[in-house]
Protein backbone atom coordinates (compact mmCIF):
# COMPACT_ATOMS: atom_id res chain seq x y z
CA UNK A 1 0.00 0.00 0.00
CA UNK A 2 1.49 3.90 -0.88
CA UNK A 3 2.26 5.90 2.35
CA UNK A 4 -0.28 8.53 0.44
CA UNK A 5 -3.12 5.63 0.84
CA UNK A 6 -2.46 4.33 4.26
CA UNK A 7 -2.08 8.67 5.30
CA UNK A 8 -5.16 8.89 3.72
CA UNK A 9 -6.80 6.21 5.56
CA UNK A 10 -5.42 6.73 8.92
CA UNK A 11 -6.80 10.66 8.34
CA UNK A 12 -10.88 8.69 7.14
CA UNK A 13 -10.42 6.49 10.23
CA UNK A 14 -9.70 9.60 12.59
CA UNK A 15 -12.30 11.91 10.85
CA UNK A 16 -14.89 9.14 11.77
CA UNK A 17 -13.66 8.80 15.41
CA UNK A 18 -14.40 12.57 15.75
CA UNK A 19 -17.75 12.54 13.90
CA UNK A 20 -18.73 9.41 16.41
CA UNK A 21 -17.90 11.38 19.56
CA UNK A 22 -19.54 14.41 18.84
CA UNK A 23 -22.29 11.99 17.76
CA UNK A 24 -22.41 10.59 21.25
CA UNK A 25 -21.25 13.23 23.34
CA UNK A 26 -22.67 16.54 21.41
CA UNK A 27 -21.18 20.00 22.66
CA UNK A 28 -23.26 23.22 24.04
CA UNK A 29 -26.56 20.61 23.57
CA UNK A 30 -29.22 22.38 24.91
CA UNK A 31 -31.01 25.34 25.27
CA UNK A 32 -30.78 29.16 25.90
CA UNK A 33 -33.41 30.43 27.60
CA UNK A 34 -33.69 33.49 27.66
CA UNK A 35 -32.18 33.35 23.81
CA UNK A 36 -31.40 36.57 21.92
CA UNK A 37 -32.60 34.28 18.78
CA UNK A 38 -33.46 31.00 17.70
CA UNK A 39 -34.54 28.83 14.78
CA UNK A 40 -35.75 25.58 13.62
CA UNK A 41 -34.76 23.61 11.32
CA UNK A 42 -36.23 20.13 9.39
CA UNK A 43 -35.13 18.31 6.78
CA UNK A 44 -37.92 16.35 5.35
CA UNK A 45 -36.42 14.06 3.77
CA UNK A 46 -34.63 11.77 6.66
CA UNK A 47 -36.35 13.69 9.64
CA UNK A 48 -33.56 14.79 10.95
CA UNK A 49 -34.57 18.07 13.04
CA UNK A 50 -32.51 21.10 14.77
CA UNK A 51 -33.24 24.14 16.33
CA UNK A 52 -30.19 26.70 17.26
CA UNK A 53 -30.33 29.38 20.04
CA UNK A 54 -28.34 32.37 20.42
CA UNK A 55 -27.04 35.57 22.77
CA UNK A 56 -25.14 37.60 21.71
CA UNK A 57 -22.47 39.91 22.59
CA UNK A 58 -22.23 43.07 19.78
CA UNK A 59 -21.91 41.49 16.38
CA UNK A 60 -20.43 38.59 18.04
CA UNK A 61 -21.84 35.08 19.29
CA UNK A 62 -21.73 34.76 22.73
CA UNK A 63 -23.52 31.58 23.43
CA UNK A 64 -24.98 29.08 21.42
CA UNK A 65 -26.86 26.05 21.91
CA UNK A 66 -28.40 23.39 20.06
CA UNK A 67 -30.95 20.81 20.75
CA UNK A 68 -32.76 18.27 17.88
CA UNK A 69 -32.94 14.66 16.97
CA UNK A 70 -31.09 13.50 13.77
CA UNK A 71 -28.64 10.73 12.37
CA UNK A 72 -24.91 11.08 13.64
CA UNK A 73 -23.82 13.49 10.60
CA UNK A 74 -26.34 16.03 11.63
CA UNK A 75 -25.65 15.67 15.45
CA UNK A 76 -21.89 15.78 14.96
CA UNK A 77 -22.17 18.73 12.33
CA UNK A 78 -24.20 20.57 15.12
CA UNK A 79 -22.00 20.05 17.81
CA UNK A 80 -18.49 21.00 15.90
CA UNK A 81 -20.21 24.08 14.44
CA UNK A 82 -21.39 25.11 17.90
CA UNK A 83 -17.87 24.85 19.21
CA UNK A 84 -16.20 26.73 15.75
CA UNK A 85 -18.68 29.69 16.16
CA UNK A 86 -18.89 30.84 19.41
CA UNK A 87 -17.16 34.04 20.27
CA UNK A 88 -17.01 34.73 16.55
CA UNK A 89 -18.44 37.62 14.31
CA UNK A 90 -21.52 37.14 11.36
CA UNK A 91 -18.99 37.55 8.81
CA UNK A 92 -16.62 35.31 10.37
CA UNK A 93 -19.73 32.58 10.59
CA UNK A 94 -20.70 33.56 7.15
CA UNK A 95 -17.11 32.93 5.69
CA UNK A 96 -17.04 29.85 8.01
CA UNK A 97 -20.25 28.39 6.28
CA UNK A 98 -19.19 29.09 2.35
CA UNK A 99 -15.93 27.13 3.04
CA UNK A 100 -17.78 24.21 4.77
CA UNK A 101 -20.25 24.38 1.76
CA UNK A 102 -17.53 24.62 0.00
CA UNK A 103 -15.74 21.30 1.55
CA UNK A 104 -19.13 19.00 1.74
CA UNK A 105 -20.72 19.68 -1.96
CA UNK A 106 -17.07 19.69 -3.44
CA UNK A 107 -17.80 22.71 -4.79
CA UNK A 108 -14.41 24.50 -4.79
CA UNK A 109 -11.30 22.06 -5.23
CA UNK A 110 -9.51 24.21 -3.08
CA UNK A 111 -11.70 23.23 -0.03
CA UNK A 112 -10.35 19.79 -0.50
CA UNK A 113 -6.61 20.56 0.22
CA UNK A 114 -6.15 19.04 4.20
CA UNK A 115 -3.87 21.75 5.34
CA UNK A 116 -5.94 24.75 4.12
CA UNK A 117 -9.16 23.13 5.56
CA UNK A 118 -8.06 21.95 9.02
CA UNK A 119 -6.39 25.43 9.27
CA UNK A 120 -9.73 27.27 8.51
CA UNK A 121 -12.15 24.77 9.92
CA UNK A 122 -10.77 23.45 12.57
CA UNK A 123 -12.45 20.24 13.26
CA UNK A 124 -15.01 20.75 10.61
CA UNK A 125 -12.49 19.12 8.11
CA UNK A 126 -14.17 16.09 9.57
CA UNK A 127 -16.94 16.26 7.69
CA UNK A 128 -15.14 16.59 4.40
CA UNK A 129 -16.21 12.86 3.43
CA UNK A 130 -19.46 13.58 3.05
CA UNK A 131 -19.14 15.17 -0.27
CA UNK A 132 -18.98 11.86 -1.39
CA UNK A 133 -22.59 10.85 -0.31
CA UNK A 134 -24.49 13.58 -1.89
CA UNK A 135 -27.66 12.72 0.09
CA UNK A 136 -25.95 13.36 3.28
CA UNK A 137 -24.65 16.65 2.31
CA UNK A 138 -28.00 18.59 3.61
CA UNK A 139 -27.65 16.16 6.68
CA UNK A 140 -24.18 18.22 7.25
CA UNK A 141 -25.35 21.64 6.29
CA UNK A 142 -28.37 21.73 8.22
CA UNK A 143 -27.41 23.22 11.41
CA UNK A 144 -25.41 25.43 9.33
CA UNK A 145 -28.59 27.22 7.75
CA UNK A 146 -30.72 26.64 10.72
CA UNK A 147 -27.64 29.05 12.42
CA UNK A 148 -27.61 31.33 9.37
CA UNK A 149 -31.60 32.05 9.84
CA UNK A 150 -30.96 32.90 13.52
CA UNK A 151 -28.62 35.45 12.71
CA UNK A 152 -30.79 37.05 10.09
CA UNK A 153 -33.75 37.16 12.48
CA UNK A 154 -31.74 37.76 15.95
CA UNK A 155 -29.87 40.11 17.90
CA UNK A 156 -28.00 42.76 16.08
CA UNK A 157 -29.02 41.80 13.03
CA UNK A 158 -32.15 44.16 12.79
CA UNK A 159 -34.67 40.99 12.54
CA UNK A 160 -37.33 40.41 14.82
CA UNK A 161 -35.59 37.62 17.04
CA UNK A 162 -37.44 34.46 18.47
CA UNK A 163 -38.22 32.23 17.18
CA UNK A 164 -37.33 31.54 12.87
CA UNK A 165 -38.56 28.40 11.31
CA UNK A 166 -35.95 27.14 8.35
CA UNK A 167 -39.04 24.79 6.57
Amino acid sequence: MPADTALDDDLRSLYQQIILEHNRNPRHFGRLDPADASAHGHNPLCGDEVTVDLRFEGDRVAEIAFKGRGCAISTASASMMTEVVQGRSRAEIAEMFTRFRDLVTGADPRALDHPEVEATLGVLAALGGVREFPSRVKCATLPWHTLTRALEHGGDAGGAGGPVSTE
